[in-house]
């Protein structure tokens, strides 16, 4: 199994506490940490605006401006986004920032692309909120355009969402990682009609449902999709994300808890919608001692989720449960 790691950038109240002028350094450093050690093969952030679940006045850094940043203090680890709305920025203007990122990064960029959902966050900067029919029309057509750009050098497409005529991409991506789009793409999303199906067509990865039952239905939902426009299957990788609370007892996992219960409150939050999050969190996949996170992951593994993406709500603040995964579930997870 493959992992990756989200670094804390305040959209999950992550970094409360911590004086803003002390952000970078801290997100820099976690970074830095993941590239120098060879259990992490990838760190991600996510692409918001507005702190989750509730809009607050605590710092949300800029998913695009962090890639830029991270790809020119690391050295080795891969840089993705889980995932980039695709309206939020538009496909042409966006493929010309991943190929530019590619280069400083001597070629490390991942594409992780949605529909978007926040709705909040897209009314609040002006977006509107389309439909789900048009986000995910703009999806289709946008992952089309990056097509085009990072493999031929230019796009044209008459879309009904996007209209574009020759829009060049020079420097074209570094890397070739992908046979069909060179900067590897993730379709993030379970959606079954329409985003599963956008992802058998481009996808090199998908990024969907992580509890068991779930992953089996989307990973068969996928399947019927590939083989309905013949393509194998088995050339896409399938991820999940986790929130990993880890304790060498359930005592330690408890207070873990607590800890992320009480920043969440910090940072604004009603004492009882962070009770709620406290609680929806202790029942997830990747809460528990190591023994109890590796037979859950162990189980996903075998379905077929062969790359999660972790994220641990104190990294900001303690690693000392990021030192506990390293040690005890990755090497369990080992190919």
């Amino acid at each position: 199994m493959r992992f990756g790691m989200f670094i804390p950038q305040g959209w999950r109240l992550d970094l409360v506490g911590i004086e803003t002028q002390q952000h970078w350094q801290v997100m820099s450093d976690l970074a830095r940490r993941l590239d120098a050690n060879p259990t992490w093969e990838s760190a991600w952030v996510y692409d918001h605006f507005h702190t989750t679940p509730k809009a607050l006045p605590e710092a949300t850094h800029e998913a695009w401006t962090l890639m830029s940043a991270f790809a020119a203090v690391t050295d080795r680890v891969r840089l993705g986004q889980m995932c980039t709305c695709m309206s939020y920025r538009e496909p042409t203007y966006l493929a010309k920032v991943a190929a530019t990122i590619d280069a400083i990064s001597g070629g490390r960029v991942e594409m992780g692309i949605g529909g978007g959902w926040y709705e909040h966050e897209w009314r609040a900067y002006g977006y509107g909120f389309p439909s789900a029919g048009d986000r995910l029309g703009r999806l289709r057509e946008g992952v089309e355009i990056f097509r085009q750009m990072w493999t031929t050098g230019s796009a044209t497409l008459d879309g009904k969402h996007y209209q574009v005529d020759g829009a060049l991409c020079f420097p074209q991506p570094v890397q070739t990682t992908s046979a069909a789009n060179r900067i590897p793409i993730w379709v993030a999303g379970g959606g079954e009609k329409v985003t599963l199906k956008i992802a058998a067509q481009y996808a090199d990865h998908t990024n969907f449902d992580g509890t068991l039952e779930g992953f089996r239905h989307k990973s068969q939902v996928l399947q019927d999709h590939c083989t309905a426009i013949g393509r194998d299957f088995a050339q896409i990788t399938r991820s999940a994300n986790y929130n990993v609370v880890i304790g060498a007892t359930d005592k330690e996992v408890a207070d873990r808890l607590a800890f992320v219960e009480d920043l969440q409150i910090k940072g604004g939050l009603p004492a009882e919608q962070a009770a709620a999050m406290r609680e929806n969190l202790a029942a997830q996949p990747a809460v528990g001692t190591p023994d109890k996170i590796v037979a859950t992951l162990k189980e996903l593994r075998d379905a077929g989720m062969s790359y999660a993406i972790t994220y641990f709500a104190e990294a900001a603040h303690d690693t000392s449960g990021i030192e506990l995964f390293e040690r005890e579930v990755a090497p369990a997870l080992a190919d």
